[in-house]
């Protein structure tokens, strides 16, 4: 990457420096620490597909870091830089996430080291399916043990394809949906999926506005209306959290940074339009009532009050670290703040919202997902009718008591659907793993402790714990 200062750890490197610095400051038994941070097992796979009259032969990871809690959960991605460090430190993170909003699975992580966008769809589907049949013969994808789901490259498509190549060989398993979270809706998928990560970033900065000491300590005050937001990467992620902050909350999208570049307005972005240019034009360039800005990277620096890096890792390093404003950083991509650009950025007083926490909406709705393939039932189908009778009934009695009518919205006499309990229950994830981390943040501060250090201290105890309940 251009700018970044040859000192600068490597991604797994700043995992386990963070992780490191959290570790030294609990009272572990003697190796425990060790036993935490390494990965359990990493499954390296070459196999080959014949494509275009040839074979070609792929490489693909499949890393399990931690089994004190099982199945382990991870996403597998598609890229041609995928490699083994990187799986390992990205199931690192999923040990500690799913420890952190309570998600009752141990990490994992997968990787296929592949260009999508090099393949037609057909040749796609057989390179995955093939890729699948090496993970499924060794229960590296399994309902019990382990649960992939959708990562950078990868989506409902990929999961379907999965799913559909694990239910051919395991015929028998009856809960065959459940080896993969992120599917489509019509193949035991759940509504809200799609959207989790970029609404789990909302309910957080919701939650952190919630606390104004926090407020303060990032030098910000008031509520998250109106504050101006820089975000890098329009993917998945980047577009759920800009376009629900701008239009449910009231936040001005000032600048969005992508591959080929970045546009900015200061009174703000209609985060719709530009996915809808993006998805026509294939780029940011151009959008009108933008100004365009070549070096993509180089508005992470401008002035905002929140920035969100929800593209690749690394977004901030030593290079360019000393030159970022905003105050407040919500982490929605994995590792996007290296070890040495945190500590340049928790020197200027800029608050970090951790990417363990601020991403974690994907895995906490991939749960609800798994609990429902399980229960072979979509959430809200018992009682919803149950709940709008109840609601007639109490409207009706506030009426006759009244004698004023009710207003008419048909909102109040809705029950809970598959969707509103998915947004509720990640809703309370959230802002319950954000009390922790402020709690234990705040009690500590004299101590040098910050939100990530806060994350990493309850994740590592709560693991900690966990496998001495196992004996060790």
């Amino acid at each position: 990457m251009d700018g970044v200062d040859a000192r600068e750890p490597s991604f797994r490197d700043s995992v386990d420096i963070m992780f490191n610095r959290a570790a030294g400051m609990l009272d572990l038994p003697s190796g425990m620490a060790e036993k935490i941070r390494v990965a359990n097992s990493t499954y390296i796979v070459r196999f080959g597909v014949k494509l275009r009259g040839e074979i070609k032969t792929f490489t693909g990871y499949r890393s399990v870091h931690s089994e004190h809690m099982e199945p382990v959960k991870g996403g597998i991605r598609f890229a041609d830089n995928v490699n083994q460090d990187e799986v390992e430190a990205l199931a690192a993170l999923m040990t500690y996430k799913c420890a952190l909003v309570e998600v009752p699975y141990g990490g994992s992580k997968g990787g296929l080291c592949i260009n999508p966008n090099d393949w037609e769809v057909d040749e796609l589907e057989r390179i995955t399916r093939r890729f699948a049949y090496e993970l499924i013969k060794r229960d590296l994808i399994n309902p019990a043990q382990n649960v992939p789901a959708p990562d950078m490259g990868t989506g409902e498509r990929e999961m379907a394809w999965i799913a559909d190549a694990y239910k051919r060989i395991k015929t028998d398993d009856i809960n065959a949906r459940a080896c993969v979270t992120g599917k489509p809706r019509n193949v035991g998928g759940i509504a809200g999926r799609t959207e989790a990560t970029g609404r789990g970033v909302q309910y957080g900065l919701r939650e952190f506005f919630r606390h104004p000491k926090d407020i303060a300590a990032a030098g910000l005050s008031g509520s998250l209306s109106g504050k101006r937001v820089i975000v890098q990467g329009l993917g998945n992620v980047g577009y759920h959290a800009a376009k629900f902050l701008s239009e449910e909350d009231d936040c001005l999208v000032t600048a969005i940074a992508e591959r080929d570049g970045a546009v900015i307005n200061e009174a703000g972005i209609n985060v719709e339009q530009l996915k809808e240019y993006m998805n026509e034009h294939g780029g940011v360039k151009g959008f009108p009532g933008c100004e365009y800005v070549e070096n993509g990277p180089s508005v992470l620096e401008s002035e905002c009050d929140i920035l969100i890096p929800a593209a690749m890792e690394a977004a901030i390093h030593l290079g360019n670290a000393d030159r970022i404003k905003a105050p407040l950083i919500m982490e929605a991509a994995n590792g996007p703040v290296t070890a040495g650009a945190d500590e340049i950025l928790r020197g200027k007083g800029c608050v970090i919202i951790p990417d363990m926490y601020a991403n974690a909406g994907g895995v906490t709705v991939s749960y609800f997902e798994w609990v429902k393939n399980l229960s072979h039932i979509r959430f809200g189908r018992m009682q919803r009718r149950q709940e709008e009778a109840w609601h007639e009934m109490l409207i009706g009695g506030i009426e006759e008591v009244t004698g004023t009518p009710f207003p008419s919205d048909k909102k109040y006499m809705e029950g809970a659907d598959e969707l509103s309990l998915v947004r509720s229950g990640l809703d309370d994830t959230m802002r319950s793993a954000y009390q922790q981390m402020s709690k234990v943040w705040n009690a500590r501060k004299d101590e040098g402790i910050d939100l990530r250090t806060a994350a990493y201290l309850i994740s590592i105890q709560k693991v900690a714990d966990s496998y001495a309940t196992l004996g060790l």
